[in-house]
């Protein structure tokens, strides 16, 4: 089976970048010069999956015009003689498919995979979450679908995190999967704890933003009650699967910025600024001359 479809939940309210995103989405927020959902989008594209779901809120339209066309830019770039940049910007509206949904009530990230059920219908597919940014030579989402394809089970990102921090993450218990194809990378869960402390986690195994989920997954999100803050959690959904369906972590070749959080969008900025082929020496030479 192959995916043909991702959704994208970018109705959250961003309250960690306040006041920068009072009037503007998070999800908008720059990385040197794209976006943080343009790097989600990008990666849904490039591991070959057409259409994105994008399940949207109050004050996102301009994530839906980000991914438009713009005559008038391109018109007066054109008119400006840059021809890169207009094709730059166009290509933009190239990535893929899109469908909006909005999100009337902030309900979780649970309900926000649910809103598209009628759109994904009975097959499987993706969720992308643009606060974790990933720099990888094959796209993350990539590497799941080949899995995929050959387990047909659902596959969830992890990375082995500080055990100080497992209070942050949704942590898997897992057995490894034996084979020697993915190099002790691919684990099945047996049970999944949401921010453990460090002596209750049952590793240190985190769940990260980026899930292959099979349809059935709708059929649980539907049926479970609603936690704290009347949100639905996708976790305990996924827990539920787990009696009836197996349930795989990936851990990704690739380095993931949390850029949900202050300081990791601050890293990836740095660094994805370091990486720039027209940037990155002028700007490694500013932070040397930095005082220690």
């Amino acid at each position: 089976m192959k995916i043909r479809k991702a959704v994208l939940p970018v109705a959250g309210l961003g309250t960690r970048f306040l006041p920068a995103t009072k009037a503007q989405p998070k999800e908008m927020l720059p990385i040197v010069d794209k976006p943080l959902v343009q790097y989600a989008v990008e990666e849904v594209a490039a591991s070959g999956i057409p259409t994105t779901i994008f399940v949207t809120g109050r004050g996102k339209t301009a994530i839906e015009n980000h991914f438009d066309v713009s005559f008038e830019l391109e018109h007066e770039l054109a008119g400006r003689g840059k021809e890169d940049l207009r094709k730059q910007v166009r290509e933009i509206s190239k990535l893929c498919d899109v469908v909006y949904l909005r999100q009337k009530h902030p309900r979780g990230l649970g309900h926000a995979v649910l809103m598209a059920r009628h759109l994904v219908g009975d097959d499987s597919f993706a969720v992308v979450l643009s606060d974790d940014v990933i720099d990888s030579r094959v796209p993350c989402l990539k590497q799941m679908t080949d899995v995929f394809a050959e387990l047909n089970g659902c596959i969830l990102a992890v990375e082995r995190v500080e055990k100080s921090a497992v209070g942050n993450y949704g942590i898997i218990d897992a057995e490894p999967v034996p084979n020697s194809k993915w190099h002790g990378r691919l684990f099945r869960i047996r049970n999944m704890v949401e921010k453990p402390s460090p002596a209750e986690a049952p590793s240190n195994l985190a769940i990260i933003g980026r899930y292959i989920l099979t349809p059935t997954i709708f059929k649980k999100l539907a049926a479970t009650r609603r936690g704290k803050g009347g949100e639905v959690q996708l976790t305990d959904a996924l827990k539920s699967l787990l009696d009836d369906e197996p349930v795989y972590g990936l851990i990704f070749e690739g380095k993931r910025y949390d850029a949900g959080d202050k300081l990791g969008f601050l890293k990836a900025t740095v660094e994805f600024a370091l990486k720039e082929p027209n940037l990155g020496k002028h700007f490694r030479k500013y932070l040397k001359s930095l005082d220690p």
